[in-house]
């Protein structure tokens, strides 16, 4: 019996301590009791008070997790990273044989070192992508020290994740994918890239609460919401209302009806898709537009795009154009599987690929995120989202979060873009003050949800 409680003590003495306050250490300063290392086969060590991880060359991503996983805490630690690496810490995070061979996913706060300057931002390892990088909130750049140790606090209520750098706050998420999962160091890949090889980030003073949690006062940063078919208690306080509702067809007709369309659409678990048809425009219900006109308003889709597929959506659509064969007129945000449509490669300089507004400007990220290294970030396979914003004469296209289009209507610039166009056979087209919002229907399987409008002044 002794020698039972004598293992007991010496157990429990090698546990973290949770303090008076209810904070609990991760890391207890030694050694790495109480993680284990996942994916790859860079090294990670403890050393002088701190978690160490070394690039290594030709593995993948590797992780240290926590052995337990959490739900809802209030996160705590310090960073510090050589400037040639990328890190993060994974939080509510999976490892599992039916996901991709055991391949960590989940929410990552990120750790940048790059000019893009996006630490504290929000990545969806393995999943999503980007779930909220800085552009949004670009004056939180500026909070990341480089070389230095950074303190990050991350808080995940509920379905509500909040990140602080250095007490600026970063990110502001409603998600509700996954409420719980472990937490991971990362070391990234480096491929084989010798002069990255054998750098370090290191990870200091982690601690964790998981109960009588009290979040953090509201901070006025843009919150994104993942939410379907919901807006979130801000989003109506801002002014945001469903386009769509997720059930049924109010608020929308077909573009050249004075109903719903019959066929060709179907509305199934909270998404509504535009069905298979002939490959021909409209070849089956139809385009579908809001039965309301809008002026200036800044519109969120959520859009799936199956292999090939080519749809668009269009805004300041009059109707009564065109009434004959064909989709409505329209500026339109352009949808298209660029890799294995055709239309991607039509047109001039790219103005016919994702994003762009079709066959006059073409979408590229880069130029007004010029620290960007990808024209566009894509989930190929999943949903991403659209976002186009109209103050008047002036309009922007965003995919994922990055502006990609920024234009002005009524120019002598815009007019000569039309007048090599397509549309040079519509007179003052693009120019209406009000119009439409349209979905199209092109032949092929395209599939969106929350979707939502915040009229503007």
């Amino acid at each position: 019996m002794k020698l039972i409680m004598l293992f007991v003590v010496l157990f429990l003495s090698s546990l973290p301590a949770q303090s008076s306050d209810g904070w609990q250490p991760l890391f207890n300063g030694k050694d790495l009791q109480g993680w284990r290392v996942l994916n790859g086969t860079a090294e990670f060590k403890a050393e002088n008070g701190a978690i160490v991880g070394v690039s290594a060359l030709n593995t993948p991503s590797t992780f240290l997790a926590t052995q337990k996983e959490y739900s809802d805490f209030i996160l705590e630690y310090e960073a510090k990273m050589d400037p040639a690496l990328n890190s993060g810490v994974q939080i509510r995070s999976l490892s599992r044989p039916d996901y991709q061979n055991g391949q960590v996913h989940g929410y990552q706060i990120e750790l940048d070192a790059s000019p893009r300057a996006w630490s504290g931002g929000i990545y969806d390892e393995s999943r999503r992508g980007w779930l909220y990088n800085l552009e949004c909130n670009p004056s939180a750049k500026a909070a990341y020290q480089p070389q230095a140790w950074n303190k990050f606090r991350v808080e995940a209520i509920g379905n509500h994740i909040r990140v602080w750098l250095n007490g600026v706050p970063t990110a502001d998420v409603i998600d509700d994918l996954t409420a719980s999962g472990f937490i991971a160091l990362q070391v990234h890949s480096i491929g084989n890239d010798q002069a990255q090889a054998g750098k370090t980030v290191r990870f200091r003073n982690l601690r964790l609460k998981t109960q009588n949690l009290t979040a953090s006062p509201a901070t006025t940063i843009p919150q994104i919401s993942y939410l379907n078919n919901q807006l979130t208690v801000r989003e109506k306080q801002e002014g945001w209302q469903l386009l769509w509702d997720g059930k049924t067809t109010q608020g929308w007709r077909g573009a050249k009806l004075d109903h719903f369309p019959e066929k060709g659409w179907q509305i199934a678990d909270g998404v509504l898709s535009v069905l298979k048809g002939t490959g021909a425009e409209s070849a089956q219900g139809g385009d579908i537009v809001t039965t309301a006109k809008y002026k200036n308003f800044e519109l969120e889709i959520d859009f799936k795009l199956t292999s090939g597929a080519n749809s668009g959506i269009k805004y300041f659509v009059d109707t009564e154009l065109n009434k004959g064969e064909g989709s409505a007129i329209g500026c339109e945000y352009q949808l298209l599987d660029d890799a294995n449509h055709p239309d991607a490669k039509q047109g001039t300089n790219g103005n016919r690929t994702l994003a762009s507004l079709y066959d006059l400007i073409p979408a590229e990220a880069k130029f007004y995120a010029p620290n960007e290294s990808v024209a566009k970030r894509v989930n190929v396979n999943g949903w991403n989202r659209a976002k186009i914003i109209v103050a008047g004469n002036h309009v922007q296209h965003f995919l994922n979060g990055l502006k990609v289009v920024d234009y002005e209507r009524g120019t002598p610039m815009w007019r000569a873009l039309v007048a090599r166009s397509k549309y040079a056979v519509w007179p003052s087209f693009g120019e209406l003050p009000e119009g439409h919002i349209l979905l199209q229907d092109h032949g092929d399987v395209v599939s969106f949800h929350n979707i939502k409008i915040k009229v503007l002044p």
